[in-house]
């Protein structure tokens, strides 16, 4: 069930299902909570699992004003605390990522686990490249429909392009009431462009679990592996076959990955 929430200066839609061990999924550029939804589906029989949508994205509104990484991980603090989370196994996936990281590091009172999906400590000159060009796509592209097929080139895996997800992914982004504006989007390049915990690793804390896709182009398993070497006693893991965000495309397959890691985490059992 979904609701508003006041939350440090903003608006935050918010939707929490599920009863059980605390469960924060923070999603990246440009996706609001929807984009969880097969985890919001397929763990909240065993978890409370909470999504949100970040500044600028679904109906969460734009403030004016700058906007960062460390601004958006405080974001999703006060959201914990509004909504009375003592701790919570935090999951981020590339943007969302970055701001997990920022949470982990800003808040770690907070954070009783992490699972850091596509993700990186600072963007390559790869990467930076590809969100220079994203940034100017979305005002130049001919319609929200090409600018979603090109976007999602370096999003999903050649299988989903040929099996019909990317297509259906689509239709239900151009169907969604709450389409996210060029401004509001390049905004959220700009800030997720800006993110650098390289030098800050060894801060976090808790026990994390960094996954990366072994076809992702824009994330690939380089980034995920300097990151997880620089968090102390960080697993990492590749999956084979998969790109950027296998939790939409083999949501089976990541939402067992990670209930087993919050199981092991939380002493190997759910408490009742």
């Amino acid at each position: 069930m979904g609701e508003y929430l006041e939350a440090n200066g903003t608006t935050i839609w918010t939707e929490s299902r599920g009863q059980g061990p605390d469960v924060l999924l923070i999603a990246g550029l440009g996706d609001p909570a929807e984009a969880w939804q097969a985890q919001l589906d397929g763990l909240s029989d065993r978890y409370r699992v909470i999504a949100f949508d970040n500044r600028g994205a679904g109906r969460t509104p734009l403030p004016g004003g700058p906007m960062s990484v460390a601004m958006m991980a405080d974001d999703a603090a006060e959201l914990l605390r509004v909504l009375r989370v003592d701790r919570a196994h935090v999951a981020g996936f590339s943007g969302g990522s970055f701001i997990a990281q920022e949470l982990a590091l800003g808040h770690p009172e907070l954070v009783r686990s992490l699972v850091l999906m596509s993700t990186c400590a600072r963007p390559d000159a790869y990467f930076r490249s590809v969100m220079r060009f994203w940034h100017w796509m979305t005002e130049r592209a001919p319609s929200e429909r090409a600018m979603l097929e090109a976007f999602f080139l370096w999003v999903y895996t050649p299988r989903g392009h040929a099996d019909g997800t990317v297509d259906r992914i689509i239709e239900e982004t151009l169907a969604f009431s709450h389409p996210q504006s060029v401004e509001a989007f390049q905004r959220q390049v700009a800030a997720f462009s800006s993110h650098d915990t390289f030098g800050r690793l060894a801060g976090i804390t808790a026990p994390t679990l960094v996954l990366a896709g072994e076809l992702d182009r824009v994330t690939p398993p380089r980034l995920g592996r300097v990151v997880a070497e620089g968090i102390p006693g960080a697993e990492f893991e590749v999956l084979p076959g998969e790109a950027h965000q296998p939790f939409q495309e083999v949501p089976d397959v990541f939402n067992a990955r990670v209930d087993a890691f919050w199981r092991e985490v939380d002493g190997g059992t759910l408490p009742s």
